[in-house]
Formats: C-alpha cells, structure tokens, sequence
C-alpha cells in the first residue's frame, strides 16, 4: 500500500469540489492529484494521474456518474466513492452504482453540521478504499460463482434464524448471498447493513428484485418466518421480542448497549441470542469496525454458531477480522461458500 493515498475528485459544482479538497487535503494520509468537472474528463484524468481512489458525483452533465462509473470499471478499474444525494432518487441510483463496483458512498452536506460529518467520515472511507484489491470489486454480477458448502459437523438442533451483519462492501455481498438461497427457506433471516437513512428501503427493493426469497426493509410487529428476509431500518435500533407465540420485530430510538451505530449489529445479535439461543446462526460479513463481537460473543455462549467471511474475499475485513480474533467463528468462508453454508446449517434437523 503505498501512502499518501492519491485521490482524484470529481464534481461538476465548483463549490463541492473545492469543499471535498480542503478537506482531503488537511489529512496527511491523502494527496489530492486532480479534479475532473464531468465524467468524461474523469475518465481521461484516471487514465493519465493514475489515483488510487476517485471521489464521484451522480448528477453531472456531459456523463453523469454512473455512466462513468460502469466506464471505469470496464476500462480502467479504480476505488470508487459515490457521492449521494440526500433523495430517494439518490438513494435508488446509489445501490445501482454499489452493485457495479462503487466502494462506498457519502452523504453530500445539506445543512453545517454535515460538513463536519463528512470531514470525519470521507478521509476513513477513502484509505479502506485504498486497500481493496481491484479484483475483488463487482462489476454488475457476482463476482465469483457460488461454491459448494464446506464439510459442517452435524448438530442437534437445526437453525431456526439467520442474523447477518455487514457494513462497507455489504450490499454486494448480501446481494450475492441472498441471491443463492431458496425461496423455501427453512428459517427466517433478520439484516443489519450500515447505511444512512433513507438507503436501506432502496436496497431491500433491489435485492427482493433479485432473490427468490421475499426481502423488506423491517417494520415493527413483523413476524420472523421461514423465507423472508428483514433488513433493519437505518436510523433505528431493530431488536426481535416473542409476542403471542411468535418472534416480532422491535424498532428503538436508542440502544441498551454502547454503541455507535443505527443500526448496530450487537443490538440486533444480542436479542437474537437471547430469543433464539442455540438455534440462532451469525454470519459476519464484510465492513470496517468490531461491531457484532458482542451479540456473536452471545450466541456462541447460549449454543448457536458463527460464519464469517474471509480476508480473501471482503472488501474491508474488519468486522469479520474481529469475530475470528476473538474467536467466534465456527467457520471462515470465502464469499461464495457462506450460501451453501447456511442452507446446511439450516437443513439440518434434531
């Protein structure tokens, strides 16, 4: 990895550009070498300044953003940040150019306050987008086929839920994962994905386009059930309670543990251990940070087990990093064995 991080910026507003350096630039990790005003002069600038990560907005004349990205990722593979905007449209294009090979994506500043958000939050995410083998970035489709499951020692009791936790690189490997899995399900599957609010509704509408699974974002009092699939709404904490003999979805304004995040992975795998216990599965997938050690930590003490995703194939191995040092992990699969590993683990019966 070679350092200060070379970084081209491209925008088609003056003023953004000119915010989006000063603030690249007061980091010593990053240099920036270029600024591009549409995206058919990014794509001669990347080909000629060689950066390492390019900063992309959607809305620009000439070729907007995500053109130029699926230009980018056929001819001259680079990280890619998308810049979003804070709309439903954004939002829908967003998880279009996440599922064509875009790393991550930022919230563009609407009001003070998120200038000094973004200060914080765009200098992270670009040096984790400079650590990404190109290889390993998709490009509108899966980018590996789907492998056979690996060898699972039989267990007494069959899973009866499914909690996956992700963050930076998810919704390509959730879309891959879900994708992979029947219809017919033997197991409910409850979802937390870091992303701003609003982004989280759009995702769940593509993947469910995708999946033979149903796939929504979450709504409180939705029972979990075989074939469907939750994924937690972003700005809210989701928690599973029994009610009246069945498992619904609880969404909260606050957390009863520490934490960063809403949603956070903990909160959710905390209330799936203590309904589920040894018949809940975890699986800890790609994205920066530790959150979800606490709720795997809780399984694993009430019988249930742990998936996690590789170093191999993550795009940031941070979380599933964290799991396999604390030693959560029954099993560390790469992206396109974790399919087959669920549905054997939820296959299996007393």
């Amino acid at each position: 990895m070679n350092w200060p991080v070379k970084v081209l910026v491209v925008d088609d507003s003056a003023f953004s550009r000119r915010l989006l350096i000063d603030i690249l630039k007061a980091d010593p990790g990053i240099q920036v070498v270029g600024y591009a005003r549409n995206g058919r002069e990014a794509l001669e600038k990347v080909a000629s300044l060689q950066p390492q990560v390019v900063t992309l907005d959607l809305e620009m004349p000439v070729m907007d953003g995500l053109t130029t990205l699926k230009n980018l990722m056929a001819s001259t593979p680079v990280a890619v940040i998308m810049l979003s905007a804070h709309t439903a449209a954004g939002a829908e294009v967003t998880i279009q150019a996440l599922e064509l090979g875009a790393v991550d994506f930022v919230l563009k500043p609407v009001k003070p306050g998120d200038i000094k958000d973004l200060a914080r939050i765009l200098p992270e995410k670009i040096k984790a987008a400079a650590r990404v083998p190109l290889g390993r970035l998709c490009r509108g489709k899966p980018c590996r086929e789907i492998i056979p499951a690996p060898f699972i020692s039989p267990r007494r009791d069959s899973v009866e839920v499914v909690a996956i936790g992700t963050s930076t690189g998810g919704p390509a490997a959730l879309q891959q994962i879900l994708t992979a899995l029947p219809g017919d399900l033997p197991a409910g599957i409850v979802i937390v994905q870091h992303m701003p609010p609003g982004f989280t509704g759009p995702l769940a509408r593509r993947l469910n386009e995708l999946a033979a699974l149903e796939i929504r974002e979450a709504r409180a009092g939705d029972v979990v059930r075989p074939g469907l699939a939750l994924i937690a709404p972003a700005g809210k904490q989701m928690l599973l309670e029994r009610h009246a003999g069945s498992v619904r979805v609880q969404l909260a304004e606050e957390a009863e543990v520490p934490t960063l995040f809403k949603p956070s992975v903990d909160v959710l795998l905390l209330s799936v251990a203590r309904i589920y216990g040894k018949r809940s599965l975890g699986v800890i997938l790609t994205g920066m940070g530790n959150d979800g050690v606490r709720g795997l930590k809780a399984i694993k003490e009430l019988g249930g087990q742990v998936l996690a995703q590789d170093e191999e194939t993550c795009i940031v191995y941070g979380m599933p990093r964290a799991a396999v040092e604390a030693g959560l992990a029954d099993q560390v699969l790469p992206l396109p064995a974790i399919a087959g590993a669920i549905v054997s683990l939820v296959a299996s019966r007393p």
